[in-house]
């Protein structure tokens, strides 16, 4: 069967209020001003930024932020966290045509905890997290490890995402790759803007 690989945050679910409610939490707790919620989440996704600079002002994440971080999103990861409009209907139709995965820069632990209480964990083969390769998107080492686990060759592969980094990240693996434009990036030209649009792209893509 040919493999549909979905990003996660800002793809499938709306967790725009835990991420920046958790990084403002250790910025808080560092003494730092707290970062509006929508340039926050335009930097995440920025490939040309390195988030632990942007973020907490030092060159890699440390032991303090993230004990900071873990802590916080530990604890409300499953909180204000919402399927987009039109999610679960689509994974019901394509379940029975495709193999879904994720692969979400997010740890994969928590990744299942938030698919599971939004009722969509048992549409997807393989869940990857960033805590399982080494160098997570916009790199293709993520992907490459979806395929490899689900057993399915580049050809018959696709990645669904709202991001550059995910866009970089299929690009460096050598699959498709389909944008939509409700996810937290500021506005891509290329992207998908409905359901419908997104659903007549794979068909023609894959």
């Amino acid at each position: 069967m040919k493999l549909i690989i979905f990003d996660m945050d800002g793809t499938l679910i709306d967790s725009g209020n835990v991420i920046s409610n958790t990084i403002n939490y250790v910025r808080e707790n560092l003494g730092l001003e707290p970062i509006p919620k929508e340039i926050m989440l335009q930097a995440m996704n920025d490939p040309s930024i390195n988030s632990s600079d942007y973020f907490y002002g030092t060159e890699h994440f440390t032991d303090e932020q993230t004990k900071l971080f873990t802590e916080y999103y530990d604890e409300h990861c499953i909180s204000d966290i919402v399927l987009y409009d039109g999610i679960k209907e689509l994974l019901d139709e394509l379940k029975n045509e495709y193999h879904l995965s994720v692969a979400t820069n997010a740890n994969s632990g928590y990744a299942k905890k938030m698919l599971e209480f939004l009722g969509i964990l048992d549409h997807f083969s393989f869940i990857a997290g960033a805590d399982m390769v080494t160098h997570p998107k916009p790199k293709g080492e993520m992907l490459s490890l979806v395929c490899e686990t689900i057993g399915t060759k580049k050809e018959c592969s696709i990645l669904i995402g709202d991001s550059k980094k995910d866009l970089y990240a299929a690009n460096d693996y050598g699959i498709e790759c389909i944008l939509v434009n409700w996810g937290f990036s500021e506005e891509l030209s290329e992207a998908v803007e409905t359901i419908e649009n997104l659903k007549s792209e794979i068909k023609k893509r894959i």
